[in-house]
């Protein structure tokens, strides 16, 4: 009996010495970088994020994913007061949108410098709607704008690993304030100079949203190629949209109504033209230069 008890304490502490190693919990990647001394990739591996590491980074993902609840949350809570304080057939006009219409309007919003014919096209004193006439302002290309850029925004702060539900509602909630604010200094400019015309806060809604659009492709050109990048889409869609909002914005001021009035009054109303054409690179620039690193 002493000889088997014996056996079997040996044979047990020889076990345990020949058991082999549990298996790491996580794998060693250290080698993966072992090229370089310190670590550190190749140089040019990792210049700027190409679009696998852009669709396939994890944190990006979950960024989109709640910046697009943000975003459908919002824009139910938008439509639901709107509903409470705006006829929803006036605002029906500035959605009635269809597919030729968002392209061409997309187009001349990145390049509109050989566009002709800036006037409102009319059908019985009736301004025809956005799907009958280019120059018809909208509200389904801000709106659509809008919700693209929270969603771009998320993308762009899960990647750079500084994403949270607080900075991603302050830049969704800091993108629309500026607009509002943009929009009341619009109408304070247009009551003081006294222009008379059809320009309404929805007109000026939408003339202020489109920069979402510049803001876009600011941002995806900055993901893409750099920083680099994000300077060069900045200076051209800015241009752009400074191009677009004088031509707009003036032909919509300078109605038949305004035509031949006082030269103070006209040249009142070309500053304040072109003053909102200006401020909207500063606005792009404010929006987005923190999305880009």
């Amino acid at each position: 009996m002493a000889y088997h008890s014996g056996y079997g304490a040996h044979g047990s502490k020889h076990r345990a010495r020949a058991a082999p190693d549990p298996p790491p919990l996580f794998d060693d990647t250290s080698g993966a970088y072992s090229s370089q001394p310190g670590g550190y990739p190749a140089p040019g591996a990792d210049v700027a994020f190409n679009v696998n590491h852009l669709l396939g980074d994890p944190m990006a993902n979950v960024a989109m994913a709640y910046g697009s609840s943000i975003a459908s949350h919002g824009k139910d809570m938008v439509h639901k007061e709107l509903h409470r304080f705006v006829s929803v057939n006036k605002l029906k006009y500035f959605f009635a949108v269809d597919t030729a219409y968002v392209a061409k309007k997309l187009g001349l919003l990145v390049f509109p410098y050989t566009h002709q014919n800036w006037e409102v096209q009319y059908s019985r004193d009736v301004p025809l709607p956005p799907r009958q006439d280019l120059n018809a302002p909208d509200l389904y290309i801000p709106t659509m704008a809008f919700i693209t850029y929270v969603l771009l925004a998320g993308m762009a702060l899960g990647i750079q690993k500084r994403f949270s539900p607080e900075v991603l509602g302050l830049c969704a909630s800091t993108a629309l304030v500026w607009v509002v604010m943009e929009v009341l200094a619009l109408l304070l400019g247009v009551y003081l100079v006294t222009v008379r015309s059809d320009l309404s806060t929805f007109h000026l809604l939408a003339y202020s949203g489109y920069k979402y659009v510049g803001m876009i492709l600011s941002v995806l050109t900055g993901l893409l190629f750099g920083s680099d990048g994000y300077y060069v889409a900045l200076a051209w869609t800015s241009s752009s949209l400074m191009y677009f909002i004088v031509r707009s914005l003036r032909t919509a001021a300078l109605a038949p109504d305004n035509v031949g009035g006082p030269a103070p009054r006209q040249r009142l109303q070309l500053y304040l033209t072109l003053g909102a054409a200006a401020f909207q690179p500063l606005i792009i620039y404010w929006l987005t230069f923190h999305l880009v690193r």
